[in-house]
């Protein structure tokens, strides 16, 4: 059974930074795309980076140079490294993952950004 498990959500101030960590179980982490979205309040979810196997990350316009996504397939795990945390920053991150049956979502981990 896969499963992801997010954490490293908090309240933080305008300007701070927070990491938030995704382990993931139940599936061959180091073959798979790794995402993290994000829903805020009253919005849809949207994609903020992404990382192949092979390392290469993208970054939604509104995150690029302020979010650093990684990984280490040693312990199944993505990152999601924040700084210069904005309030529009806010909202519910979740890790995403998905094999040959079905995409597999984290249940998610609450970030605070107040100015």
């Amino acid at each position: 059974q896969v499963q992801l498990v997010e954490s490293g959500g908090g309240f933080v101030q305008a300007g701070g930074s927070l990491r938030l960590s995704c382990v993931v179980t139940g599936t061959t982490f180091s073959s798979n795309v790794m995402r993290w979205y994000r829903r805020a309040p009253g919005n849809q979810r949207e994609l903020v980076a992404a990382m192949s196997p092979a390392g290469s990350p993208t970054y939604a316009d509104s995150v690029k140079d302020r979010f650093t996504i990684s990984r280490d397939n040693a312990k199944n795990t993505v990152y999601l490294q924040m700084n210069s945390l904005k309030p529009e920053d806010t909202g519910d991150y979740y890790c995403y993952t998905q094999n040959m049956v079905r995409g597999y979502w984290g249940q998610g981990t609450q970030v605070t950004v107040s100015s």
